[in-house]
């Protein structure tokens, strides 16, 4: 029986390194040694905190989640690693899987999708978050020569961006209340704006703040009959509007994307392996490596999530080190 070491979050706001068997591969199945993880910040530090909705328990599940919300559980999504047994034609690649923080696993061969020779394995880590892009410029729907506005210069909302830059004639604008973030939207190729000099009048407005102000926000940036597309997700946390104003004369509308199901304007022709396959061809765009803020050794990791989980830096995505681990 072989043995990895795995990342487990045994109660809210406690995380700890502990080995654990993993079976041998059989036919169908791959063995893979991680290379790189990534911290979906927003996500798994609602996880780790316990801020999971008792209501969300089953559709919140990762595909190889072990344990059950809020603890003890391994959780975790952006697994970038190398295949050591398996099928031929995989064996020695590169791959994504969506797996939790660990340093080596076996899964069916076809939970596994190869990364393009372009993408460097840490880069590899985004896919997650451009999968998730991908998905909301599907529910979005953007124009030739719209106006957007993206409220939260977040992973998400970087990632966003830079997919919304490459449509011809889009005045694309990153805001936020991080003026650092000003550099990112540089080295991405949009504008950047605080929230108060947000520009109004918006063909389109995205919000991926995580926060009611940046919702309140962008319903006062879109236009008249316009849309704004809520791609945050909040845990348990409420949140309140001003929606006495002019929200109805306005006839704003307010409709979620949600990475768990491809967009409906592309369900009946896209499967998610597809869209995750799209979204690694994606990050041949180096322009990608500036949400690669951080980077941590697999030792330090319960310190490394404790402190994201419950700081405010700048951090985007945080990814882990796994050479020498068991």
């Amino acid at each position: 029986m072989l043995e990895a070491m795995a990342f487990w979050i045994d109660e809210p706001g406690v995380g700890a390194l502990r080995r654990q068997p993993i079976a041998r591969a059989v036919d169908g199945d791959v063995l893979v040694r991680t290379r790189y993880t990534g911290i979906s910040r927003g996500t798994e530090a609602s996880v780790f905190l316990g801020r999971v909705p008792i209501s969300e328990h089953e559709r919140m599940r990762a595909p190889f989640q072990e344990g059950d919300f809020p603890g003890p559980v391994k959780y975790g999504y952006l697994n970038v690693g190398v295949v050591e047994q398996g099928p031929e034609a995989l064996r020695g690649r590169t791959v994504f899987t969506l797996f939790p923080h660990q340093s080596a696993f076996v899964v069916p061969a076809d939970a596994v999708i190869p990364v393009p020779r372009g993408v460097p394995a840490r880069r590899a880590v985004l896919a997650g978050a451009v999968e998730t892009a991908v998905n909301v410029l599907w529910d979005a729907g953007p124009l030739i020569g719209d106006r957007v506005t993206i409220v939260g210069a977040g992973m998400i909302g970087c990632c966003v961006a830079r997919l919304m830059r490459g449509i011809p004639e889009l005045d694309v604008v990153l805001v936020d209340v991080d003026t650092s973030r000003r550099e990112v939207a540089d080295r991405l190729g949009v504008r950047f704006a605080e929230p108060g000099d947000a520009p109004g009048d918006r063909d389109l407005v995205i919000n991926t703040s995580g926060s009611e102000a940046g919702l309140q926000l962008a319903l006062e940036s879109v236009v008249t009959d316009g849309e704004v597309i809520e791609a945050s997700w909040y845990g348990d946390r409420p949140v309140t509007l001003a929606l006495g104003a002019d929200f109805h004369s306005r006839r704003l509308t307010i409709r979620s994307s949600q990475v768990g199901a491809v967009a409906r304007r592309r369900r009946g022709t896209r499967t998610t392996r597809d869209r995750l396959t799209l979204a690694l061809e994606l990050l041949q765009d180096a322009a990608f490596d500036t949400l690669l803020t951080g980077h941590s050794p697999w030792s330090e990791l319960p310190a490394v999530m404790a402190g994201l989980a419950t700081d405010r830096s700048a951090e985007l995505c945080h990814t882990i080190d796994w050479k020498g681990a068991p």
